[in-house]
């Protein structure tokens, strides 16, 4: 029987202090692939660890529903769940029929040749940031997570749905308050988590706010404008669901993309030899993108609630139970993967679930795969070097994982 505890699954500090538990999600594929844990403070869950099993509970939303809750909460904020930001509602947390007709209203927009139209705006932002770099001198110091990692799909995202400028810096304050609510650095000052939590979700819907009533007032080429002016069943979209649109839009699609390019720059510092292999071949690109997704997995799980009694993996799973899918756990499943452990930029095939499978897959997937990808392309062109400063540091959570800082000196080709 497995010697993991739960706890560790699932507890921000342990992420912060270990990173991502892979010792504890390869002992429990191996002894216990489905277990159930039920750690003080925090409700009873099924851990799932394995790839396929994963692949079947995201493949039957009418029998494993995310309208419950998809992230796991302790006791106390199980009591504040529907305040504040709680009370919004988001595509992630719908259910069919409902899910498929929210999703519907932006589908078209992400798709591959809808998004050729932003391909100038993304190179730019990598091309740019990449000059900036360089300088003069083409050598220099940073931290690649909040310089690099951070300011490019900001840049991308906040242009998408038209955050101005002059506000960039505070929506990346709020969005590090939203997906690191527990980390002491990037948490909100307030008397309490609770009080934290209600001014963020007033000052994030305020925000938006805004821009939906512009939107609506003066329809622009941009996202929030399709997304401001939406009818569901003929009617307007509702204002929560409205709101909770845009924020997932831009925190999810943020934060995803940054922890993969900061998760990526890091395992090519443990891997130089990985590096070589993509500056001497442009093609490795795309097969980068998706060993990076897949190494780093930003999003380390999500959970479903069983509708009804059932059964996985020969385990009697009752109504109302639920089940943490470790996607980090997936993608180093050693059934599926050759080699899990290893950060190989040729990986082929590499079916990872970083972002998902089924009706919940990921709706910003082809936007990310192009934004990291265009600073990939200015990166294997123009970096000549690049070592550690300091000490990565990770962030205090367990459901959008990675680094918040990698301290790094580099040499870059300055801009021709």
């Amino acid at each position: 029987m497995s010697q993991v505890d739960g706890l560790e699954l699932i507890d921000p500090k342990s992420y912060e202090n270990g990173g991502t538990p892979h010792a504890a999600f390869t002992e429990l594929r191996r002894s216990a692939p489905l277990a159930k844990f039920a750690p003080p403070g925090w409700g009873p869950f099924w851990a799932v660890t394995k790839h396929a099993d994963i692949c079947e509970i995201s493949k039957q939303p009418n029998l494993f529903l995310s309208a419950p809750g998809i992230v796991m909460v302790d006791e106390t904020q199980q009591r504040n769940r529907d305040e504040g930001i709680g009370a919004m509602r988001t595509i992630i947390e719908m259910d069919p029929p409902e899910h498929v007709t929210y999703r519907k209203v932006t589908s078209a927009w992400f798709t591959p040749r809808a998004l050729n139209r932003l391909d100038d705006l993304i190179d730019q932002s990598a091309a740019h940031l990449v000059d900036d770099l360089a300088g003069a001198s083409g050598g220099g110091e940073c931290d690649y997570s909040t310089d690099v990692a951070a300011a490019h799909p900001l840049r991308i995202l906040s242009q998408v749905l038209g955050v101005p400028r002059e506000e960039e810096p505070r929506i990346l304050r709020m969005t590090n308050e939203l997906f690191a609510a527990d980390d002491p650095e990037l948490q909100r000052s307030a008397e309490s988590r609770q009080q934290a939590i209600m001014e963020l979700g007033m000052e994030l819907f305020e925000f938006f706010s805004k821009i939906i009533e512009d939107r609506r007032a003066n329809p622009q080429d941009d996202l929030t404008s399709i997304i401001a002016n939406a009818k569901i069943d003929g009617e307007p979209m509702g204002p929560m669901e409205t709101f909770g649109y845009c924020l997932i839009v831009f925190t999810a699609g943020h934060d995803t993309t940054k922890n993969a390019l900061v998760g990526a720059m890091n395992a090519f510092l443990d891997n130089p030899g990985e590096l070589e292999k993509l500056k001497e071949n442009e093609a490795l690109v795309a097969p980068t993108v998706e060993e990076s997704v897949r190494w780093t997995t930003p999003v380390n799980y999500m959970k479903r609630t069983a509708a009804r009694d059932t059964e996985l993996r020969g385990q009697k799973i009752e109504e109302g139970d639920e089940l943490v899918m470790f996607y980090a756990s997936a993608n180093r499943d050693e059934e599926i993967f050759d080699d899990p452990f290893s950060f190989r930029v040729d990986r082929d095939p590499n079916p990872h679930l970083g972002f998902g499978i089924g009706e919940h897959f990921c709706l910003g997937a082809h936007l990310a795969r192009r934004s990291q990808a265009a600073l990939l392309r200015q990166l294997r062109r123009r970096l000549i070097s690049i070592e550690r400063s300091g000490d990565p540091d990770q962030i205090r959570s367990s459901f959008v994982v990675g680094l918040k800082h990698l301290p790094v000196r580099y040499q870059i080709r300055p801009a021709a």
